[in-house]
């Protein structure tokens, strides 16, 4: 196996793993802490800081990254002169950002996220201090990745990520009872401390010199100030969209922001693994085929095709199992079952999320593929603006579920107009055969949906505990979902049977 795919298939496990730590460190915060304001404080102020390490890591990862690389086939020393004062001044910004906003934390908190109750806001003040008082570490380890993806080395940028989230939980058994909910904060901020310390060292593995020069070329700061908004803009759309529902979120009712929080969090497990799986196979072919029309559409309605007989039934299949586990996951401790009813509420409305946010990685993919990259950053910039009006119509008659259910209309809104533009040049048949792609996919997910209605409506399998309904519902959903999918739509299955195996092809190769 070549370094590369070695790389890659470590990234995958690592990014799954990251991701059930994540429910780990959830369900921990649950179990000692509910859903109250304290929760809220802490997940607005966390929400903040993972939005700015998200912003500074797509930016540097979306502009330095590919003026690192082609400076170093152009001018080996300058290219290294240009990283090495980038830096600097990356970490000079970061230091006076440090002094500047933790001096000025109150006004920022309070002007951002605007009327909460008065524990929230202390929560989320004191947090957020300790945060910017970390702010060169959180940089540091955002813009570094940048660095060792330029050389290779992608396997430490995931242990960082993952060293954080192993921290979080781990403090919170450890010192929760002498931190309360800062523990969660000093916990991530140590595990991303050690993982500083292991970038680092990889960069000298990697023969990277540092040196304290302030001297950056003219030309290559011109560019990347020019390029940086945009790039942060269209790579970042999503988290921000996520920060400002929690904005809205803060002026309602006690725990809002941790219902949402909690349900987001299990509904965007599927779309993770979509995208960190099958994605990555389809983006490599549409790369490759970008300059063949006939096999890039073939390509492209591949990939609708898998990710709609992926996606559909995972989403129905949550929606029928969502009680139990919500119940299973949190409902222990200090998460109460109005707790677990409130979070289902929210998560109701994010259901169609699913489907439609794993899904948008295909035709972005696709766009990033033929370097349509102005129609992307155009469409993507207004589902900010939109998901800021659809919060303020939808607040009032539904309360913070309907924050969620802006989320889903700005999903759906954003993967409409990227299939009709990245389908502009093809025929319109083409997307009247996606509209029958979507009823092809119903028929099977409606064959496992009937067995597990029956059984709930007919059983008392819901008085028994939530993860043994768990055990007995998911392996049936499974089972008749195949089955239907064999009996019902014999093409979709033998694709879905293809990419299976070129999948592990590529994990083996």
């Amino acid at each position: 196996m070549s370094k590369l795919k070695k790389a890659a298939l470590w990234i995958t496990i690592l990014a799954l793993v990251l991701k059930l730590v994540g429910f780990v460190r959830e369900s921990l915060i649950a179990k000692e802490f509910g859903a109250n304001a304290y929760t809220d404080g802490f997940l607005l102020s966390f929400t903040f800081v993972t939005l700015m390490k998200t912003l500074i890591k797509n930016g540097f990862n979306s502009v330095f990254l590919p003026q690192y690389v082609k400076g170093m086939r152009e001018d080996n020393i300058l290219a290294q002169r240009n990283a090495n004062s980038l830096l600097n001044y990356s970490i000079l910004l970061l230091v006076f950002l440090t002094v500047v906003t933790y001096f000025s934390t109150p006004f920022i908190v309070t002007t951002i996220f605007g009327d909460m109750p008065e524990i929230t806001e202390t929560v989320a003040i004191k947090m957020t201090k300790i945060f910017f008082l970390f702010m060169l570490v959180i940089g540091l380890t955002s813009i570094l990745e940048s660095y060792l993806q330029a050389v290779r080395s992608f396997v430490p940028n995931q242990i960082v990520n993952l060293l954080g989230a192993i921290m979080a939980p781990l403090f919170i058994l450890v010192f929760a009872d002498r931190w309360g909910i800062y523990s969660i904060a000093y916990g991530f901020l140590f595990g991303l401390s050690l993982g500083l310390i292991i970038q680092v060292w990889y960069l000298y593995k990697y023969d990277y010199k540092w040196r304290p020069t302030l001297r950056l070329d003219k030309r290559f700061a011109k560019t990347f100030v020019i390029l940086l908004i945009p790039a942060i803009l269209h790579s970042s759309v999503g988290h921000i969209n996520v920060f400002v529902d929690k904005m809205f979120a803060s002026g309602t009712v006690k725990g809002a922001v941790t219902y949402l929080n909690n349900s987001s969090l299990l509904m965007s497990i599927p779309s993770a693994i979509f995208q960190t799986t099958i994605v990555a196979i389809i983006f490599t072919l549409l790369s490759e085929q970008s300059d063949n029309k006939n096999k890039f559409k073939e390509t492209l309605y591949m990939g609708y095709q898998v990710g709609l007989m992926t996606l559909v039934p995972i989403a129905i299949g949550i929606l029928l199992v969502a009680e139990a586990a919500i119940s299973f996951i949190y409902e222990r401790g200090a998460f109460t079952p109005e707790d677990t009813q409130n979070t289902l509420d929210a998560l109701y409305m994010y259901i169609p999320l699913i489907v439609t946010q794993g899904m948008l990685m295909v035709p972005v993919k696709g766009m990033y593929a033929q370097g349509a990259t102005k129609s992307l950053l155009k469409i993507s910039s207004t589902t900010v603006l939109l998901n800021i009006i659809l919060n303020y119509v939808l607040l009032i008659p539904l309360g913070y579920p309907g924050l969620a259910l802006a989320s889903t209309i700005v999903s759906f809104y954003y993967l409409v107009f990227i299939t009709l533009v990245i389908y502009k040049g093809y025929p319109r048949s083409e997307l009247y055969r996606l509209l029958k792609l979507v009823v092809k996919v119903c028929i099977p997910t409606a064959v496992m949906a009937l067995p597990i209605l029956l059984i709930q409506w007919l059983t008392p399998i819901q008085h028994i505990y939530s993860l043994f309904q768990l055990l007995i519902l998911v392996p049936i959903g499974v089972i008749f979902y195949i089955a239907g999918l064999y009996l019902f739509y014999r093409e979709g299955f033998q694709q879905m049977l293809s990419v299976i195996k070129r999948s592990n092809q590529k994990s083996s190769g």
